[in-house]
This record gives C-alpha cells, structure tokens and sequence, in this order.
C-alpha cells in the first residue's frame, strides 16, 4: 500500500514511517518545512510539501494513496485553533475518500472513566475540556457510513522512547530539575496508561492494514503506572528526594494530569489485532537514564 502519512517527522511519524517501509509499504509525509522534508526523506519516504491548514494537499495526498494515517496536530491540540484545524483536515480526507473503502487512521487519546479502566467500547462523549477534540473523534468514526475504513488510534497520556521531549515525562523531568524535588499529587496513587513509542508505531501499521471500519483502538501498552512510581523513578536517576507536593505547585496541564486517574485497557485491540507490545514499559524505559542525559 502507498500511505499518506501527516505528522510524519514528528514524535511518533519518525517511528510509524519506518515500521511501514519495514512492512513494505510507500509512504508519503506532509512537510511543512525543509527540515522536516528532509527528515521524510532520509527514512525513504516520500515528500508532499504544506501544512494542516492546505486543504488542495491534503486531498491530493490522500486521492493518490491507498490509506491515511492522520497524525499532525496543532501545539496545543486542544486550543480552538487546533480543534478547527483538524476538524477542516478530517473532513477533507472523508470527502476525498468517500465511497473509495480505503482505510483512515485518525488518532485520539484514551478516554477517564471514574473507577475503571477504560476501554475500547466506552462511549465518546463530547464533554468537558477536550469536547471539540472528541467532536472530531466522532467525525472520523462517522466517516465509516461513508464507505471508508475509518478507526482511531487512541494515545495513552505518555508515549514514551529515546528521543522523547516534548511529551508529560520529559515536563516533569525539568519540574524535577528546577525545584530540587521530584513530586507527585496526593499520595501518588492516581495512574497512567502508557506505550512506548515504537509499540505505537506497530499499531498505526496494523490500523491501517487491517481494522474494521468504526473500530476504537487503544494503544495501551502499561494500563496504569501510579505517579509516585513514576515521581520516584525519576528522582531516582537525579538523586533528589521524592514526595508529595500541594496542588499550588503545578500549573497548566500537569495539574489535571497528576490528579485524575486515568488507567486505560487495550484488551479488546491486542485480540483484535494480534497487538503485542514488546519494548520496555514506561519505568523500565525512564530506568533505561536516556531521559536525563
């Protein structure tokens, strides 16, 4: 298959084009930039020059490949700019491959539900802070009506690997190093689901290969991490204490992080699929000390 890939030099693009050459497949990444065409090309991928907001692009890249997978956002994703921007992208590839029966990997992130783990089957509703974001979950699913193999990826909170700097752990990392104390809320019991990032990757290959249409994945690897585990094992590795801190001393999207659980199943995907995680989970990989040099 030839795959139109957006996001493709990004944090988990970098890792999904290879996996999808490695498996045989074309690839085609959006660039916005030369650097990030030059990224595409050294991992022999192809190059489509432009951005999110270049809807002409978009509908080439996706009528001359036989899949999407849709993996570029906005930074924040959750900002209204971000939210409009993916939905004019969604709904561009709907259109493009209306009635074609071709797949469209959207990604999203893995849901709360209070006093459980969430899974494949739960509900999405449009609520709360991120209800635009799960509008445009909703929309991709919808595309399946239209005769395309739409499913989502859903993304746990930290997708973790070498490399990695911009995501939760690297943040609470530099929180560690700036204050002398490496923290967590309450008494840390509040869990993460996590993936490393080349886990990640497999599943996109298999998503595109093979989901159903209308298919929820989760990719899952470690269904809930405590924060304590995760606050020690980085104070661990700087040799800095590890407690309990007030919720005055975090800001921004931390705060609600540390202090909602969100443990999330991927039960339903791996036998679907045949999904099998194999790279170090999420303490094993901070252990690993690629964070901190």
């Amino acid at each position: 298959m030839r795959i139109f890939v957006t996001g493709a030099s990004g944090w988990i693009g970098s890792a999904a084009v290879p996996e999808l050459i490695k498996a045989g497949h074309q690839v085609l990444g959006l660039a916005r930039s030369d650097a990030s065409a030059q990224a595409i090309t050294d991992m022999g991928a192809d190059v489509i020059r432009g951005d999110l907001d270049d809807l002409d692009v978009l509908r080439a890249g996706a009528l001359n490949c036989d899949g999407v997978i849709h993996l570029a956002f906005v930074v924040p994703s959750t900002s209204p700019i971000a939210t409009r921007t993916d939905a004019q992208a969604i709904a561009t590839f709907t259109k493009s491959l209306a009635g074609s029966g071709k797949p469209l990997v959207i990604s999203g992130g893995t849901m709360v539900r209070p006093g459980r783990a969430a899974t494949e089957h739960d509900e999405l509703i449009a609520t709360g802070p991120i209800a635009a974001r799960i509008t445009n979950m909703q929309a991709a699913l919808a595309a399946s009506d239209k005769g395309i193999r739409s499913c989502l990826v859903m993304l746990p909170r930290s997708v973790h690997g070498q490399g990695e700097r911009h995501g939760f752990v690297p943040q609470l990392i530099a929180r560690a190093r700036a204050t002398g104390v490496s923290g967590y809320l309450g008494d840390g019991t509040n869990r993460w689901p996590a993936v490393h990032v080349e886990d990640a990757a497999s599943l996109y290959r298999l998503a595109v290969e093979h989901a159903p249409a209308g298919a929820v994945l989760h990719a899952v690897a470690d269904e809930g991490i405590p924060t304590r585990n995760i606050a020690e094992a980085i104070g661990r590795h700087l040799h800095i204490p590890t407690r309990s801190l007030p919720a005055t001393e975090y800001e921004g999207i931390l705060l609600p992080l540390l202090s909602t659980d969100m443990p999330a199943s991927s039960t339903f995907t791996r036998k679907l699929l045949g999904w099998s995680p194999t790279h170090p989970g999420l303490i094993d990989d901070i252990d690993q000390g690629h964070y901190f040099t």
